[in-house]
């Protein structure tokens, strides 16, 4: 403060005995001390010969890693305890700060927590209401042999598996194409077998976005999605749905196996054996 000319003391605002620069306020000061003493991180001040730059290398080499954040916010909460007696001239104590430290950690856990559970409860497959089969596409490309794998998985509202098929495609030229002859696929699959009522899902929204398109598509990948137009043109009813990756895992685990293995299947009832697991967690359970 006193270098900013903001002060003309120079000595720590809180205890008025060491100069206010970084190393005493952050390990000398008796309020600081006692902060890191009942965070029970008093082994950091046990270097005390140390410069601060060094000191405080070592000890983020030292800490934990759920230790890293309380010794941040510490830090954070010590300099602001002290710009807070400088400014509004309210002096905080030991205990207040290290209040002040857990309570924030704990909030900033809980939001962590919240968002973990947010995001469990999107990566699960969702099964189709009552009357209608989801059928799940995906497309895998391989831009340096201009190859491509599409994968289908036809499931019911209790997340059985009706089908399950993958093909592989030459002279494919984008990742793109892969994704719209993938959505073909899945189409005709519900042509051929006449399902009244699908839900065609995929986590290509642009592909998805393309098919709800009654125009003509003028795009590289134009012919694709037109084919995919002619298709829907029978009597079935088609529902398109964009679902992130998180929510695809089963159908884009198929292609990228299809794409490694060279090999095509088509089975009904089942996946393949390396798919089961992912098919078994994405399962609804059925009422005890």
């Amino acid at each position: 403060m006193e270098y900013k000319k903001l002060a003309s003391d120079s000595s720590c605002p809180r205890c008025g005995e060491q100069a206010e620069t970084v190393d005493p306020v952050f390990r000398v000061c008796p309020v600081t001390v006692e902060v890191w003493r009942m965070l029970t991180l008093q082994n950091i001040l046990t270097e005390t010969n140390l410069g601060f730059a060094l000191w405080f290398t070592l000890v983020f080499d030292q800490l934990t890693p759920r230790n890293y954040r309380l010794f941040c916010c510490a830090l954070w909460a010590i300099w602001g305890a002290k710009n807070t007696k400088v400014h509004e001239g309210k002096i905080n104590t030991g205990n207040d700060i290290r209040n002040f430290v857990n309570n924030y950690i704990a909030e900033l856990e809980g939001l962590e927590t919240r968002k973990t559970i947010a995001v469990n409860k999107k990566e699960s497959w969702v099964h189709p209401p009552r009357d209608f089969l989801k059928i799940n596409f995906d497309g895998t490309f391989d831009g340096k042999n201009k190859v491509s794998a599409s994968r289908v998985v036809v499931r019911n509202e209790k997340g059985a598996i009706i089908l399950a098929c993958s093909e592989s495609h030459n002279r494919v030229e984008s990742a793109f194409a892969a994704k719209a002859i993938a959505c073909r696929a899945a189409i005709q699959v519900g042509v051929e077998n006449n399902w009244p009522a699908l839900i065609i899902e995929g986590d290509s929204l642009t592909i998805i976005k393309k098919c709800k398109n009654k125009y003509q598509d003028r795009s590289k990948i134009g012919a694709f999605i037109w084919d995919i137009q002619q298709l829907m043109s029978r009597s079935t009813i088609f529902l398109f749905q964009h679902v992130p990756r998180f929510g695809n895992v089963l159908a884009h685990k198929i292609t990228v196996e299809t794409l490694k293995r060279k090999e095509e299947t088509y089975l009904e009832g089942r996946v393949p054996e390396y798919a089961m697991r992912q098919e078994q967690l994405e399962r609804v359970r059925e009422p005890d």
